[in-house]
């Protein structure tokens, strides 16, 4: 299966999966992956791989932004085949293995039925994986403070709200931000496009979440690389705030 690939800055590349983006980059051989979809995603994952010329062997490291299976999609397949380490915020290790469960139930998914795009929504996750039981065995957290030692030299920002562990990735040598789903560009489930957070009842606390957009406001750069939607250019800060806006 193709991959949707963008490239959209210096050794930086966008790719949208099933409803779910990840990102690739690269620094000579290596790459650092950010996010993986949804485990029905695995193919189109390898093939955005090597669409930018690279491999899984190649991967560095994989770095989830939250545990939630359209992210964490073939985080355990690549550590287990490749001995890929997979690293999270400390707060969200134990969720990637499984431990507890943020996420939206589906009771509320089904209360929320009636609402447009979630009925093709739920269809599409259940057919991709979005339920199945799908740990990462052996998460680590960050090996130290600031900027990681990968290619990109991403810079975690711990965003709780969406979920207590939630991580954006900073890239300050190309003005991008890895912003996961503590602030989007679009989803089926949403009537509106632009900078917004997800729907309220993906949030395991919504009010820490609408907080996490102060803290991506106070970031610099021109460029943000959403976990679903499409890439948007201008600046970070303002971007955060339209959805800090539109959320209140």
């Amino acid at each position: 299966m193709r991959a949707d690939v963008h490239h959209v800055a210096d050794g930086t590349y966008l790719v949208h999966g099933s409803h779910t983006n990840w990102v690739i980059l690269t620094e000579g051989d290596a790459v650092t992956l950010v996010d993986t979809g949804y485990p029905g995603d695995r193919e189109q994952v390898l093939a955005s791989l090597a669409e930018v010329g690279s491999s899984p062997e190649a991967v560095a490291a994989v770095l989830i932004t939250h545990a939630h299976n359209d992210h964490l999609g073939s985080a355990e397949y690549l550590r287990a085949t490749y001995g890929t380490p997979v690293y999270l915020h400390e707060a969200e290790v134990p969720h990637a293995r499984r431990e507890f469960l943020h996420q939206v139930s589906v009771g509320t998914v089904l209360r929320n039925g009636w609402r447009p795009g979630v009925l093709p929504w739920v269809v599409h996750a259940l057919r991709s994986g979005g339920t199945t039981h799908n740990p990462v065995t052996a998460p680590e957290p960050f090996p130290a403070a600031g900027a990681l030692d990968l290619p990109g030299r991403p810079v975690p920002v711990h965003t709780p709200g969406h979920t207590d562990g939630h991580c954006a990735y900073h890239v300050p040598g190309t003005g991008v931000l890895i912003s996961g789903d503590a602030l989007v560009s679009g989803h089926p489930t949403s009537r509106i496009e632009g900078p917004q957070l997800l729907p309220d009842m993906f949030h395991h606390e919504r009010p820490r979440a609408v907080a996490s957009l102060d803290v991506l406001a106070e970031l610099d750069g021109e460029l943000l690389l959403p976990g679903h939607g499409p890439v948007h250019r201008g600046p970070v800060r303002d971007a955060a705030l339209r959805a800090r806006d539109r959320a209140l």
